[in-house]
């Protein structure tokens, strides 16, 4: 396949949808802005084109070290207004599929009745141009509002046989940082604070600390590196954090092993214990809980299996509590659940619940849910716990409709 012809193909059905809105934004500016109506047919068009104008210009001759927010930014606006254009297409159908309807095999209509027909038409078209307003507005309003409006969830976990020394234990975890994509540090900042604010024993950290390249945290590493607890930050990699969805070596010659390392360094300079499929023990009074770690295992093809349960699972057997983090909750059904049924509850993130959807107490929507059983909040089965973290961070769409950034914290209890 020809290195452009997905963009090419995409642009022409962005194009062709275009066309297709524009006879319905046409009718409504003939109605209601008659006067200025040239003028709004070319910004119609101005929008789109300047932007991807925009966006291809920008990507092949800046060198700005903003390129990728710029970038992430523009094609978003871009998707938003195809997202939106869509829905607006859908009443467009609409209204011709009637008008097919009502006039296929009628011969005349009265005066009456084609002004009826005027009347609906305009209805349809200007109800799917209030949908298709609202639908651009709400992204936009996600990308602003929405990504950095950090939520503190609570939960309260019950284990058995949970020691005395440990009841009340406070976990903070977060998930999914995606340092790569952040375009507010102020909005970061305040996220940081808000976890140091929970006063946690504890806190693990489930994948995904960058989008591909190691260098994306450096403007980061200073404000994670203020996580810190009484019983150490603990943390595991996620798919995203092995380059795999860059080309290796950069034009700096960087390989895919360098920037691997680099991003374990990171955390190793910011004192966090990375766990490379192996475990620690945290002592309390006498008292042991084990934590666990491993590299990414996905049950799904797209996504790398570099984990070894077995691994970390070594030299613990005789600790009674045991606390798994993995960055794909799709491990838990897969593995977990099957063979290791003395670990307690797992920990991962990975899904972000999407960033797009309903989040309520009572009922919970997101496409994603399709495709993983599993997808957000606490799971239960057999007295094995999992919970999955909604993300810290963000990944393609800079902002979050629905399911917010979350903040989790754990309190353990005797079951």
């Amino acid at each position: 396949m020809p290195k452009y012809l997905p963009l090419a193909l995409f642009l022409l059905l962005f194009f062709a949808l275009d066309f297709y809105v524009f006879q319905g934004f046409k009718l409504l500016i003939k109605k209601w802005l008659p006067a200025y109506a040239n003028w709004f047919h070319i910004l119609y068009w101005a929008i789109p084109l300047g932007l991807i104008l925009f966006l291809v210009l920008y990507s092949l001759f800046s060198e700005s070290p903003a390129k990728n927010i710029v970038q992430m930014w523009t094609g978003s606006v871009l998707f938003g207004l195809f997202v939106s254009k869509v829905f607006w297409l859908l009443f467009m159908l609409l209204d011709d599929v009637v008008r097919l309807v009502k006039y296929s095999g009628t011969s005349s209509s009265s005066t009456e009745s084609t002004i009826n027909a005027i009347s609906r038409s305009e209805f349809i078209v200007t109800s799917g141009a209030l949908v298709a307003g609202t639908v651009f507005g709400t992204l936009l309003y996600g990308m602003l509002k929405g990504a950095h409006n950090y939520q503190v969830h609570n939960k309260t976990l019950k284990l058995k046989n949970l020691p005395s020394a440990f009841k009340g234990f406070k976990i903070v975890q977060i998930s999914d940082v995606h340092s790569g994509s952040f375009w507010s540090k102020d909005g970061v900042s305040r996220g940081i604070q808000m976890i140091l604010d929970q006063k946690p024993d504890v806190i693990f950290f489930t994948g995904d600390l960058v989008n591909s390249r190691s260098d994306e945290f450096l403007g980061f590493k200073d404000m994670f590196g203020k996580l810190q607890a009484p019983h150490g930050v603990y943390s595991v990699l996620g798919n995203h954090d092995y380059g795999d969805y860059s080309q290796w070596p950069d034009k700096n010659g960087v390989t895919k092993e360098q920037n691997l390392q680099q991003l374990k360094d990171h955390h190793s300079d910011m004192g966090w214990n990375l766990l490379i499929n192996e475990n620690k023990v945290i002592e309390k009074d006498g008292d042991k809980l084990a934590i666990l770690g491993v590299e990414n295992w996905s049950a799904h093809r797209r996504f790398p299996k570099y984990g070894n349960l077995s691994e970390a699972y070594a030299g613990i057997e005789d600790v009674e509590n045991k606390l798994l983090l993995s960055h794909d909750p799709s491990h838990w059904r897969a593995e977990v659940l099957k063979s290791y049924p003395a670990i307690d509850a797992m920990f991962a993130g990975h899904t972000h619940g999407m960033q797009f959807g309903i989040d309520t107490k009572y009922y919970k929507w997101s496409p994603v849910k399709y495709t993983y059983p599993e997808w957000a909040d606490l799971y239960e089965e057999n007295g094995q716990y999992l919970y999955v973290n909604r993300g810290f961070g963000y990944l393609g769409y800079p902002g979050r409709v629905g399911f917010l950034p979350e903040i989790t914290v754990f309190e353990l209890e005797t079951a």
